[in-house]
């Protein structure tokens, strides 16, 4: 699956989350990637998101970050 299509389909799934205080929807966040989403669509997006992750909202690319032990932005 393309990188653009994840961004996509990560920022849609923090937007669930948003109203939430931040570390709950961080965590949300990463807690549905790491149930519902496929291996090697977590391998993509935390390449995408050690690579700067242009285009994941904040919140997002800290979910990423911290599924994938990068730590916090």
């Amino acid at each position: 699956m393309s990188p653009d299509r994840l961004i996509y389909m990560a920022n849609q799934i923090g937007k669930y989350f948003e109203s939430q205080h931040r570390q709950n929807a961080v965590d949300g966040i990463a807690d549905h990637l790491r149930k519902f989403w496929d291996p090697s669509m977590r391998r993509t997006i935390s390449a995408y998101a050690k690579n700067g992750g242009e285009g994941l909202d904040p919140v997002v690319l800290q979910a990423v970050r911290a599924l994938s032990g990068v730590g916090p932005t």
